[in-house]
């Protein structure tokens, strides 16, 4: 794990509140439509990449999801989000890893990422996230990054940008595309950032 990193992102949860960090949605609705559209069972297992502070945990657990998983390299950020949960955190397993260092010891139906991949530069991180989740997703992935309409930076850290046909091209050797949105996510701030998500179904034959 990257050590600068992983304190970059501590020191940003450490010392700032929701409404001063531009992720922060008090609603995930594009996350929770990609989520419904796909007609999961309760029991499905789901791990959220990159998950942080955000509330999509806490809609899933009150839609009644059982196998709930987030991973964030910033254990203050889910120190943030299981104190907020209360009782409920005993509900969802907790995971502090970079992605790219991420040693699964289960497979996951659905695989989320909102805004975590797209910090991934280089072509080497970018391999081994594909590869980490054709070796982990039995089922859907669903990415969210900054469109190449969106910010080239976030929290100080250089982003890559995707489109459509760009995004779907990292992951087509294992995954069919099934459906790409593109949102203007409105900051705390009042400013807009353009998103891509696309979900994507595994393929048959792996």
């Amino acid at each position: 794990m990257d050590k600068d990193i992983q304190k970059h992102w501590d020191t940003i949860y450490k010392t700032k509140h929701p409404n001063e960090v531009s992720w922060t949605q008090e609603f995930p609705s594009t996350s929770i439509e990609l989520i419904h559209s796909l007609n999961l069972p309760k029991s499905a297992k789901l791990i959220d990449v990159g998950g942080g502070d955000s509330k999509l945990v806490d809609y899933l657990l009150q839609e009644g999801f059982e196998n709930i998983t987030v991973l964030d390299i910033s254990k203050a950020s889910l120190e943030k989000t299981k104190n907020r949960l209360g009782f409920n955190a005993k509900k969802v397993k907790w995971i502090v890893s970079d992605v790219t260092d991420f040693k699964p010891e289960e497979k996951y139906d659905v695989w989320h990422d909102r805004a975590t991949f797209h910090f991934l530069i280089s072509p080497e991180q970018i391999r081994k996230y594909f590869e980490l989740a054709s070796a982990t997703v039995t089922g859907y992935l669903i990415v969210g990054t900054f469109s190449d309409l969106g910010p080239g930076k976030c929290s100080g850290l250089p982003v890559k940008q995707y489109n459509e046909k760009t995004l779907t091209a990292v992951f087509k050797k294992s995954f069919d595309k099934i459906h790409c949105i593109t949102e203007d996510h409105l900051t705390p701030s009042n400013e807009k950032q353009n998103f891509i998500f696309c979900s994507f179904k595994r393929h048959d034959n792996n």
